[in-house]
C-alpha cells in the first residue's frame, strides 16, 4: 500500500518540533504522496518548523494563530489562491496554562478554563468552517484527543474537560458535514514524549504507567499515530466518521493495574 494520499492536499496545524504528533502525521502523509501546507505559531516555532516542512517538500509554510481572525483569513486565502481546494485538515493543537496542569482540577481559573476551551476545542469548529468551502469534492478532518477526556487522569485537569468537549464536537461536526462527504474523526494516542505532554505534571510517571500496564506493553509511536491518520484521511477511511480511535497499546481497556507475579 503505497501513495495512498497521491493527489491529495491538506493543511496540518500543530507542528511544534520533530517530536510533535502532528509532525508524525505529516511525515507519514508525505511519504504516501500528500501535498501539505504546514503552519507555525510564532517566529520562535518557525525556526524549528520550517526545516521540517521543507524536508517533506511543503511549499506553503504559514504563520497561524487560531485566536487571530486575520491570521486565519490569510492562511485560507492563500490555500484558495494556491490550491483552490482542500482534501483534508489535521487539527493538532491544545493549550492550558502549565501552572494549572498540576494539583487539583477544582482550582481551575475562569480565565484559563475559557482560554483552554477556546484554543483546544472551539478552534476545531472555526477551522472546519473555513475549510469546508475548499472541500468541494468531500474531504476529511482529523483532530487529536486523549483518554483524560473520558477517565480522570492526574494533573490533566481542565484539558480533560476540553478534550471531552472536543470529542463531542467531532460527533456534531460529523453529523453536520456528512452530507457534504466530509468525515470528522479524532485519534486518541497514549502518552507520548512531546513538548505538550511534558507540560503536564507527573508526565514521566504517566508515560511509564501506561507502558507497563497496557496490553501491548508499549506506548504509541509517531508512525503508529501517523498510520492511523493515514487510514482516516485516505479513501480507505471514507465511511468512518464521528469516531474516537484509540492508539494507546490498549491501555484504555484496562480497569486496574496489571497483577505482578509473586
Amino acid at each position: 500500500m503505497i501513495n495512498l494520499m497521491e493527489g491529495k492536499r491538506g493543511l496540518v496545524i500543530g507542528v511544534a518540533n520533530e517530536r510533535s504528533i502532528a509532525w508524525g502525521i505529516a511525515s507519514v502523509l508525505a511519504k504516501h504522496g500528500a501535498e501539505l501546507a504546514i503552519t507555525y505559531q510564532t517566529a520562535s516555532f518557525e525556526k524549528r518548523v520550517r526545516p521540517l516542512a521543507e524536508s517533506i517538500g511543503s511549499k506553503l509554510i504559514l504563520p497561524a494563530d487560531v485566536q487571530d481572525e486575520q491570521s486565519l483569513k490569510i492562511v485560507f486565502d492563500k490555500l484558495q489562491k494556491n490550491w483552490r481546494k482542500l482534501d483534508f485538515l489535521v487539527h493538532a493543537i491544545a493549550y492550558s496554562d502549565k501552572e494549572e496542569l498540576v494539583g487539583s482540577f477544582i482550582n481551575t481559573s475562569r480565565s484559563n478554563f475559557s482560554n483552554s476551551l477556546d484554543i483546544s476545542c472551539y478552534s476545531l469548529i472555526d477551522l472546519s468552517r473555513r475549510a469546508v468551502p475548499l472541500m468541494k469534492d468531500g474531504g476529511s478532518i482529523v483532530t487529536l484527543t486523549y483518554m483524560g477526556s473520558q477517565r480522570v487522569t492526574p494533573n490533566y485537569n481542565v484539558m480533560g474537560v476540553a478534550k471531552a468537549a472536543l470529542e463531542s464536537t467531532v460527533r456534531y461536526l460529523a453529523n453536520d458535514l456528512g452530507e457534504k462527504g466530509i468525515t470528522v474523526n479524532a485519534i486518541s494516542p497514549g502518552p507520548m514524549k512531546t513538548l505538550a505532554g511534558a507540560a503536564i505534571g507527573g508526565a514521566r510517571t504517566v508515560y511509564r504507567t501506561a507502558e507497563e500496564n497496557s496490553p501491548l506493553k508499549e506506548n504509541p509511536s509517531q508512525e503508529s499515530v501517523g498510520g492511523t491518520a493515514l487510514y482516516l484521511l485516505s479513501n480507505y477511511g471514507k465511511h468512518t466518521t464521528g469516531e474516537v480511535i484509540f492508539v494507546d497499546g490498549g491501555y484504555h481497556t484496562i480497569g486496574m493495574p496489571q497483577l505482578t507475579s509473586s
